[in-house]
């Protein structure tokens, strides 16, 4: 889409909204187009560090997800105070 700089200016908002959108705004000045609007990538994220290293090539991401720990519960038979009393004597 191509839309001049008075019309981009007393718009801005909507146009921001097109290129948010994924759309691409050129804008002209006198028929001449001077800029180009075009969504960030990653959606103006920085990528991570290790995004970084797997575009370079230099990590590999896992082939598989983690499956999580199993929760392992400590039995509780007796309050914890007394036990810090005594490895502190």
């Amino acid at each position: 889409m191509r839309v001049g700089v008075r019309e981009l200016r007393n718009n801005l908002s909507r146009y921001l909204e097109r290129v948010r959108a994924g759309d691409e705004v050129v804008v002209t000045d006198y028929g001449r187009e001077i800029a180009r609007l075009v969504p960030l990538a990653n959606g103006g994220r920085k990528p991570s560090t290790f995004d970084r290293l797997v575009a370079e090539g230099l990590v590999t991401p896992p082939m598989k997800v983690r499956r999580p720990l199993p929760a392992r519960g400590i039995p509780v038979s007796e309050a914890v105070s007394p036990l810090v009393s005594e490895q502190r004597r």
